[in-house]
This record gives structure tokens, C-alpha cells and sequence, in this order.
């Protein structure tokens, strides 16, 4: 895409007008946010083994795609773990817990886990959100074992209203998302938050293959002309459309699908 190209698409973001959509339909993307403590109860190896041996395998049984479990290696208040995970649709999501329910297996192991004693975690919260058009499933980087685990950064950003962050959405599916692309900077997805904290906002994943990877494509990133002239273009920066960042570095749980 050229610059110009970009700069006009991005002036007419604020619904996406005229864009074409994906044939895709976009999914529905969980996160879950587990709280733990370090403790006794050893909660970190208790729930990342029931989350990968037990739930994954439920999850795909009922029609939902586990992507990854990960923990915080800064930018988190505690110990956590978070699971991404995603969804034909957002009935499916409401659809997959009655028929784990009834899933005779998993609802075995389910009451074995929570009456072990002690606590496997404090509290989980959940984000749910729907996948960008223009980036409406969650894409694997390339998966090579006899490569180091990636480093992933999840960032959220809130926007003041829905408008301003149509306004962002809009940003990212007509120029940012091309930038990031040609600067190293590699998506995994972007979602809109409909139900869950801090709304307005958007919540997206990137990864790298290290932590000096992300800090040279950030940094080319900054520098890209493109992105200077995008940011520009009026209406458009972070002052009048983003409130607030959140930016976490995450490490993927030996086992996750997302490495």
C-alpha cells in the first residue's frame, strides 16, 4: 500500500466506510486471566497442568480452538496465567460451556481438580472480544521446536468513547496493521473488547523471537515514514483517540500452542 493510499484510507476510519471485508467471519476471542499466588499450593504447575492436559483437549472437543497459555514476565501486579482462546462465533462461546457440562469426562476431571485442597488460583477474570475484519483470526507464527520460545506482547489501548475507538480500529485495519507487518513487528491478533474491563477498548498480541527483536522493531517501527504520516493525519493521534496503553510481556507455558 502506498503512503498516500494509507492516508486516505486512514482519514475515513472512523467506521471503516468502504472498506471491503474479509470472506472470514471474525472470531470471538477469550482471554482468561488467572491470579495467582506464590504459595504452598504450588497454583502456577496445578493450573497450567489442568489448563493444557484437561480444558484444551475439552475445549476442542466442544469446537473451540485453545492458541495459548502464557505467563507474565513483566508489566503484571502478580503471578498469572492468561489463555487465549478462540471461537467460530459468540454463540459458539456461550454454547461451549453448557456442553462441557455435559461433557462426562471433563466434568470427572473438573471436580477432581477443585477438591484438591488448597487453592489452584486467587480469581480469573475474562476479556471477551471479536476479531477485527480486516484481521478476523488469530494467525501462528511460524513454529520451529528447535527455536527459543518467542516473547509475546499483549497491549491494550482504551479510547475515551466508542467513537474514538472506531476511530482506532479503523487506524490499525486501514495502515497500521501493513506497518507493523513491514517493520518486524508480527500480529497474532486484534480484537475489540465487548464484554470484560476497561472498555472502550481494543486489545491486540504481537511476538518476536527476543526482547532485543521487539525493541529494534519498535524503534524501526517509530522511524517508519509511513507511520509518522499516519499519525499525523488529523483526528488521529494517540492524544485524541487513545486514552490509555497497557503494554505486558508475556512467555508462553511449555505446552502452549502459541510458542
Amino acid at each position: 500500500m502506498k503512503r498516500r493510499e494509507i492516508l486516505a484510507a486512514a482519514a475515513a476510519a472512523p467506521l471503516a466506510a468502504g472498506q471491503t471485508p474479509s470472506p472470514r467471519k471474525p472470531a470471538t476471542l477469550e482471554l482468561r486471566w488467572y491470579e495467582l499466588r506464590n504459595s504452598a499450593d504450588n497454583q502456577r504447575q496445578r493450573t497450567a497442568d489442568y489448563l493444557l492436559k484437561i480444558v484444551n483437549p475439552a475445549l476442542k472437543r466442544v469446537g473451540a480452538e485453545p492458541a495459548g497459555l502464557f505467563s507474565p514476565v513483566f508489566g503484571s501486579h502478580g503471578p498469572a496465567l492468561i489463555h487465549l482462546i478462540s471461537y467460530p462465533s459468540i454463540q459458539a462461546f456461550g454454547d461451549a460451556a453448557v456442553k462441557l457440562r455435559d461433557d462426562a469426562d471433563y466434568r470427572r476431571a473438573f471436580n477432581e481438580f477443585y477438591s484438591q485442597p488448597g487453592l489452584p488460583f486467587q480469581r480469573v477474570s475474562i476479556r471477551l472480544m471479536r476479531a477485527f475484519d480486516g484481521f478476523p483470526q488469530i494467525e501462528f507464527p511460524p513454529q520451529d521446536p528447535s527455536k527459543p520460545p518467542r516473547v509475546f506482547e499483549l497491549r491494550t489501548y482504551e479510547s475515551n468513547t466508542p467513537l474514538t475507538l472506531e476511530k482506532k480500529i479503523g487506524m490499525f485495519e486501514n495502515g497500521e496493521i501493513a506497518i507493523f507487518r513491514a517493520n518486524a513487528l508480527t500480529p497474532v491478533f486484534f480484537g475489540r473488547t465487548v464484554a470484560g474491563d476497561l472498555m472502550p477498548n481494543l486489545t491486540y498480541m504481537l511476538a518476536f523471537d527476543s526482547m532485543p527483536a521487539r525493541e529494534a522493531a519498535w524503534k524501526a517501527f517509530g522511524a517508519d515514514p509511513s507511520w509518522q504520516k499516519l499519525r499525523a493525519t488529523p483526528g488521529l493521534s494517540d492524544a485524541e483517540i487513545v486514552s490509555n496503553i497497557t503494554s505486558l510481556i508475556l512467555s508462553p507455558v511449555s505446552g502452549s500452542l502459541l510458542r
